[in-house]
């Protein structure tokens, strides 16, 4: 029980330290965001988040269908702070047009195991094909 609090505070973290604010430029806003300074490390850290999803998963204290849906979010930021593309609220079609495919792929195969009724996939399969993504960025 204290392994998912530790998750859930974990994500209510970096999702309140990566909220970018919005300016007011001239009458238009945009984001203001900041260079990536370290692609590496980005990487590294959300390869170890998606690990400890698992993890979570193998010691019986996450669910399921709760660790995709982390997984997903975990792809989708790592996304957003390597490009700037806010991927947290895009579909995999929005992703495949944008166009971030390698993101879009792992999303869609994700979809029956977030949402879908039937049978979920592994946990393990789906930590995978993430962690591949994260690690083939550019």
């Amino acid at each position: 029980m204290a392994l998912l609090a530790l998750v859930a505070g974990w994500f209510v973290f970096v999702l309140a330290s990566t909220h970018v604010p919005k300016r007011s430029t001239q009458g238009s806003s945009a984001p203001v965001r900041s260079a990536l300074t370290d692609l590496p490390a980005l990487k590294a850290a959300c390869l170890q988040r998606i690990k400890d999803v698992e993890d979570a998963v193998a010691a019986g204290q996450l669910e399921e269908r709760t660790a995709h849906q982390h997984i997903s979010l975990l792809l989708r930021g790592f996304v957003r702070d390597a490009t700037g593309v806010d991927a947290t609220r895009m579909t995999h079609q929005d992703l495949a047009r944008h166009p971030l495919p390698a993101a879009a792929s792992v999303v869609e195969a994700l979809y029956p195991a977030e949402f879908g009724p039937g049978p979920l996939p592994s946990v393990t399969v789906s930590a995978a094909q993430a962690s591949a993504a994260v690690r083939a960025w550019n």
